[in-house]
């Protein structure tokens, strides 16, 4: 199984085992129906690496097809073009405007890009090594891509992944995310950090994730299927960090935890989780399923089941 994992961290190398104006008191989208049974919550959102080995060969089409699906929010990620699917943030703000979507959130590297010794690029679409534009990182390019982003208008700016092989690399990369927190905050951005599986694992007696939270007051951006399968109950992380997870990542997983599938599709308790959303803090959701053989039927498939379990405010 391909995923961001395998491509953000294992070809990347930054962690082992797997590969952005609002007000900063803003309230939780999440508000309750006139029933006033059920929460209504956000529009869908999309993860556009969901789409990696697609949307660099027609941005527009893509974007456009994504709309029509009926998906809203927009978090943008790495491109095989460069920049913003090549194109300047405020080209590419100015092109989900005109289609109706809204960029709420944007991906970056937390350290630079490097393959780990003795290990090849992964292959793309047609076969090939992949070839990618040199990649910017906060580590070396932090002002940069908070001004890039607060340049386009993005709400939250995001970490996509750190190196957290060693404590000395938790410890580095903590003060990295820090002092993005903090210019961040200058920049009227909102910053977040995205967790993969391994930050749940133990590193030299010490548990990343935990680190992490206790060490930072950035937002978090959970990854649930992640966070699921590294052992830890998302339910639980909200009840003990209220607030603290303005931003979701979801997809599903199998039985075993190794396959991704579409929402619905598989062993995530979603209701369950998505009734917690007040809890969470939660503002926005990107459905993101990482290297899927077909992302159109993929997307479709989650749509259809969120229509019913997360129903939009009206």
């Amino acid at each position: 199984m391909h995923t961001r994992k395998d491509f953000i961290c294992n070809s990347v190398g930054l962690i082992a085992g797997s590969l952005v104006i609002s007000s900063f008191s803003r309230i939780p989208i999440l508000q309750y129906s006139h029933t006033g049974l059920a929460p209504s919550y956000p529009p869908p959102g999309i993860q556009l690496f969901t789409f990696f080995d697609v949307i660099d060969k027609d941005v527009d089409g893509t974007l456009k097809r994504i709309a029509e699906i009926g998906y809203v929010e927009i978090e943008s990620a790495f491109s095989k073009k460069g920049g913003y699917y090549g194109l300047k943030p405020k080209e590419f703000a100015a092109l989900l405007k005109g289609l109706g979507l809204k960029w709420r959130s944007h991906h970056v590297l937390g350290a630079p890009f490097k393959l780990p010794p003795g290990m090849k690029m992964p292959l793309d679409a047609d076969g090939k090594p992949l070839v990618i534009p040199p990649m910017r990182n906060l580590r070396d390019n932090m002002q940069v891509l908070i001004d890039e982003a607060a340049e386009g208008g993005v709400e939250y700016l995001v970490c996509a992944n750190t190196p957290i092989n060693t404590l000395d690399e938790i410890k580095s990369s903590i003060e990295v995310l820090n002092r993005t927190d903090e210019a961040c905050k200058k920049a009227g951005l909102r910053f977040a950090y995205h967790n993969h599986d391994a930050e749940f694992h133990t590193v030299e007696g010490k548990i990343p994730y935990q680190m992490i939270l206790s060490e930072t007051t950035m937002k978090m951006e959970l990854d649930l299927a992640w966070a699921t399968k590294g052992g830890k109950d998302p339910v639980e992380l909200f009840k003990q960090y209220p607030g603290r997870f303005p931003l979701w990542h979801v997809k599903d997983l199998d039985n075993t935890y190794q396959t991704i599938l579409p929402v619905g599709s598989g062993a995530i308790d979603f209701k369950r989780i998505f009734a917690e959303s007040e809890t969470a803090g939660m503002n926005y959701y990107f459905v993101e399923h990482d290297m899927p053989k077909d992302p159109w039927d993929s997307i479709q498939k989650s749509y259809a089941v969120l229509k019913d379990l997360a129903p939009v405010k009206k």
